[in-house]
């Protein structure tokens, strides 16, 4: 079952019909897929012509990046923040995981979209969410290292389970539904805990 995307995730696109564009590529490239979806698609949802559409983005590609990058940019404050918090690194790895997962869960139409069409961007496009993906793994990579340093966390390999960590919450973007047996606080606060037992820490937080 897919879901409309939030109007809030680009609050602060403007003018309305840029975001009605935006909001209506979301939905097409996580119906069809990126290379499936034409600009006479993403138009007819925003209900506008196909001209209308290049005003304001010059390529389907164009619209991706943008999208591409809120999305990213949304991703990369939460883990800096969790990152930046008080409390002990158990506190602040779990506070991390719930709230990635728990904003992938909410947002699962446009997380799917944001993480797994990366391929279809230009190589320059790719290399700029690329860097934003590696600030996202090395904000989640301090707080495992923060945890290693201070013996709570036992970890062999922290760059293997901070990714191992990442991969785990993007992939709820896949499987989530609105309908589903859990709401995304509950699967947020599932996945801490699972976080939590990669890392060797069976205090919780």
């Amino acid at each position: 079952m897919q879901t409309q995307p939030r109007p809030q995730e680009w609050a602060d696109v403007t003018p309305d019909t840029a975001r009605r564009l935006l909001t209506a590529a979301v939905q097409a490239f996580a119906e069809r897929g990126y290379h499936a979806t034409t600009t006479r698609d993403i138009a007819a949802r925003a209900g506008m012509s196909p001209a209308a559409l290049y005003i304001h983005y010059r390529t389907k590609e164009e619209l991706l990046h943008r999208i591409s990058g809120v999305g990213h940019r949304l991703a990369l404050g939460i883990l800096d923040r969790a990152r930046a918090s008080d409390g002990t690194p158990a506190e602040r790895l779990a506070r991390a995981v719930r709230d990635f997962v728990r904003w992938h869960a909410e947002h699962h139409t446009t997380a799917r979209v944001v993480q797994y069409e990366l391929g279809a961007l230009s190589a320059e496009h790719h290399a700029e969410i690329v860097a934003l993906r590696r600030s996202s793994e090395a904000a989640v990579r301090q707080i495992v290292e923060d945890g290693v340093a201070a013996g709570a966390f036992r970890v062999p390999d922290v760059r293997g389970t901070t990714l191992a960590v990442l991969s785990l919450c993007i992939d709820v973007a896949r499987w989530f539904r609105a309908d589903g047996p859990r709401t995304p606080e509950e699967v947020g606060e599932l996945y801490a805990g699972l976080a939590l037992r990669m890392v060797g820490c069976d205090d919780g937080a």
